[in-house]
């Protein structure tokens, strides 16, 4: 039996985000699309038995649990500094960087490591970071280059990023997520309504996803529906009310919005969130850079309109199914995001036309064909 380990630790992390996510939603795939004679094994932190019947029930399928001896903390510095104990042998695959990268030879003992770089905002906007999570993410990937055998990627954005910061020749491999599995809407339109109400969700509305950190540029959004001309209508912000010093309220306010007219919404369940994006009129997924586009999927798999930047990983998400907005110029980037509004609300064939194609192009994006890559991957190496 070949055994694929996958480190699952961040499932059990105070704070799971959206690697842990990503990790839960892979390794079900790869258990479903195991090959004949394969089986998923998980690595986890040293933890309470609750966290274990958690993770073995949130994995269902999973061939057994390989618990370290140190907790998570512990854990992380010392696969920094190499020290991977019997963690590091065999087939394994890190949903992050968090892995037991030592010295190995495929050939000689079996083991082979596949890590996982979501981003580059290490390098490129390290202040949206905590310094400790800068410097953690430095020294890993620095393993990865001496150590891992392969390095997933989400996007091809991230892939051209990370050759300019890292030469990791020809073992960079592309391979997407998805929509989780529980993202979806309630099973009848009158639990729908309930939740809609439940929410206080306006008749229209704009959604947008982020926080006020200046990279995902929602205070540009907000500020261009301050603009003349600009559409009336309020705006959801799945998100914290504040970043910093920054307050939503004060942003809209300095944008001559109306008390209530920007509005905060956190901790959704997936279900909510499907109906709050489902009912919007139009996602706006303004962020100066992503290494994945999860929200406009998430939309084109409802249907509801997309304007987004031209990042490079929202572009390439995107295809040709919503409308793009150029970031350069950041002075009159909430004049062009208020025109590309202006213009989709104003235009029902338009708006139409581009749910359609938008829930064409989320079929691109299926966990079982991100799990099938990621055993072929291991079966290259």
């Amino acid at each position: 039996m070949i055994t694929l380990r996958v480190v699952v630790d961040q499932m059990s992390s105070p704070v799971p985000g959206g690697i842990g996510r990503y990790t839960e939603e892979l390794t079900r795939a790869l258990i479903a699309t195991a090959p004949v004679d394969c089986e998923v094994e998980g690595i986890v932190s040293a933890s309470s038995a609750e966290q274990y019947a958690a993770l073995e029930a949130a994995l269902p399928g999973l061939a057994g649990l390989h618990r370290t001896t140190l907790p998570r903390r512990e854990l992380a510095a010392a696969w920094q500094l190499g020290i991977a104990g019997s963690s590091g042998s065999g087939m394994i695959h890190a949903p992050g960087l968090l892995a037991p990268l030592r010295k190995h030879d495929i050939v000689a003992d079996g083991t082979q490591m596949a890590v996982t770089v979501h981003d580059v905002l290490a390098w490129t906007h390290p202040e949206a970071l905590t310094t400790t999570t800068v410097a953690w993410t430095k020294a890993m990937l620095k393993r990865a280059r001496k150590h891992a055998d392969a390095v997933v990627v989400p996007s091809h954005a991230v892939a051209n990023q990370l050759t300019e910061i890292v030469d990791l020749g020809d073992r960079i491999r592309v391979i997407g997520g998805a929509v989780g599995s529980r993202f979806r809407l309630p099973s009848n339109s009158s639990a729908a309504e309930t939740v809609a109400s439940a929410l206080a969700l306006p008749h229209e509305y704009i959604v947008t996803v982020g926080t006020l950190e200046p990279r995902k540029g929602v205070s540009a959004l907000i500020t261009a529906l301050g603009l003349p001309g600009a559409p009336d209508l309020p705006l959801i912000v799945v998100g914290p009310d504040s970043w910093g010093e920054l307050e939503l309220s004060s942003v809209a306010d300095e944008a001559g919005l109306p008390p209530g007219r920007v509005r905060s919404m956190i901790g959704l369940t997936d279900e909510q969130l499907a109906v709050v994006i489902d009912r919007a009129a139009v996602l706006v997924f303004p962020s100066l850079e992503e290494g994945f586009a999860l929200p406009i999927i998430q939309a084109f798999h409802l249907g509801t309109p997309v304007i987004h930047s031209d990042a490079p990983a929202l572009v390439e998400a995107g295809g040709e199914a919503g409308i793009v907005v150029e970031r350069e110029d950041a002075a009159g980037y909430p004049e062009r995001l208020a025109e590309a509004l202006t213009r989709l609300l104003g235009d029902r064939a338009l708006a139409t036309r581009l749910g359609i194609v938008g829930s064409d192009r989320s079929r691109a994006f299926s966990w079982r064909d991100s799990a099938e890559r990621v055993w072929q991957l291991h079966a290259d190496l």
